[in-house]
């Protein structure tokens, strides 16, 4: 007899456990919102999923946990909120205007780009190519970035009075472009394949420009890239071992300009205000436009503009997302 009641509580214990069990595989999988479609104005109260080679596509939506962008995979975002962050898988893209994300936004190696507009988020990170070809992107415009930008791959450009409270630094990118925006920390851009603008911007820490193919164009009349204004930098400026050209024109330096290495010598305009002075070889012969830099092509703004209006396509043809 007590064996039966010992067996009798076991099986009722192995019912009340199997309950459990099967309760918490239906949180766990209350926990990620899948989306493949379109959403409105509704809250989203966990993480957000875009399954591989899916689009979604919404206006107006929060959501309070974290996203994830897998492979090939499209997220378009407008007007929205993003409590944690984004992360975004191999050929995946990002579209977000209007939007806050409140962590950090990856872009995985091999990812195709990250497109912000007008809101603000974290840290920005794109990883290297690695063994895939596509060189990913991420264009800024009108943005708070609070963090640092750190890119490592394709085409960069920070636009429309973009805020970095941190520091920017690009490595092995195609080109690295500041127009118009402030960096609070400090600029670094080494090894670009088409070289480096900064026009009409502040970067209050020092700015680092090495090992640049294509030039470097700091204010207006340069030969990469037309501009308005020169820039202020608060701290030291240095180019070293660029070729294709350097040139400086309207800029104010808080400090020291460091030249070295550079292919032909940099040409430094009469009307940079340079307050530690300049050391290292200049010139102030008119510039010439080299061949690498005649190739710099911003292929990315169309890449861009196609990617976003075939994943919205995609998305209204899914329909509703189930959100």
């Amino acid at each position: 007899m007590r064996r039966s009641l010992v067996t009798g509580a076991a099986l009722s214990l192995a019912a009340t456990a199997a309950l459990v069990g099967s309760a918490a595989q239906q949180a766990n999988a209350g926990l990620v919102t899948y989306c493949v479609g379109t959403g409105g104005a509704v809250t989203v109260p966990n993480d957000l999923y875009v399954p591989a080679g899916e689009s979604c596509s919404l206006e107006g939506t929060t959501i309070t946990g974290n996203v994830q962008v897998a492979a090939g995979a499209n997220l378009v975002v407008n007007n929205g909120s993003i409590s944690g962050e984004v992360r975004v898988g191999a050929d995946g893209y990002l579209d977000a205007t209007g939007t806050s994300i409140g962590g950090q936004v990856v872009l995985a190696a091999g990812g195709f780009g990250v497109y912000l507009r007008d809101g603000s988020s974290g840290t920005v990170t794109l990883r290297p190519k690695g063994t895939t070809t596509i060189e990913g992107f991420l264009f800024v415009e009108g943005t708070t970035i609070t963090g640092n930008v750190s890119v490592s791959v394709g085409e960069a450009r920070l636009d429309q009075l973009t805020q970095v409270t941190g520091n920017v630094s690009s490595s092995g990118a195609y080109y690295t472009d500041v127009h118009d925006s402030f960096i609070d920390g400090t600029l670094s851009v080494l090894n670009t394949a088409t070289g480096s603008v900064v026009c009409g911007s502040a970067v209050k820490g020092k700015a680092t420009f090495a090992g640049n193919l294509g030039g470097v164009q700091l204010g207006p009349n340069g030969t990469l890239d037309g501009c308005a204004s020169g820039g202020y930098f608060g701290r030291d400026v240095s180019i070293t071992n660029t070729t294709g050209g350097v040139s400086l024109e309207d800029n104010i330096i808080n400090g020291q300009l460091q030249l070295a290495g550079n292919t032909p010598a940099a040409r430094v305009a009469a009307g940079n205000r340079i307050r530690g002075g300049v050391t290292g070889e200049q010139s102030l012969a008119a510039a010439r436009a080299s061949a690498v830099a005649a190739d710099r092509d911003p292929a990315g703004e169309r890449r861009a503009t196609d990617r976003r209006a075939g994943a919205v396509g995609e998305a209204v043809a899914a329909g509703p997302a189930r959100l």
